[in-house]
């Protein structure tokens, strides 16, 4: 069998970051505060799959949000989530 090798698909995640965000009543601009950026752009860029936050923000991310950093990270494959790598290591060994 061939590797599966995972792939975020940053659009996805952006997208996934918004819908997160909204229900959680916080603002760009609170992430742009939570975060110390001087401007919102990192997080505009995040929301529309231009870059992906550093892992150390995505802890940071998964905390405010509350939830886990692979309920935020979306991979290509719309079929495999992360979890779906951890219980299936075989694969990508």
């Amino acid at each position: 069998m061939d590797r599966i090798i995972p792939t975020i698909d940053m659009m996805r995640t952006g997208q996934r970051i918004t819908q997160l965000r909204t229900p959680a009543g916080l603002s760009v601009k609170d992430l742009q505060n939570v975060f110390g950026f001087a401007t919102p752009q990192p997080v505009y860029k995040w929301q529309q799959g231009a870059s992906m936050p550093a892992i150390d923000n995505l802890v940071i991310l998964s905390a405010v949000l509350g939830v886990a950093i692979d309920d935020i990270v979306v991979l290509a494959d719309a079929g495999l989530g992360l979890r779906w790598f951890e219980s299936n290591p075989a694969h990508y060994d």
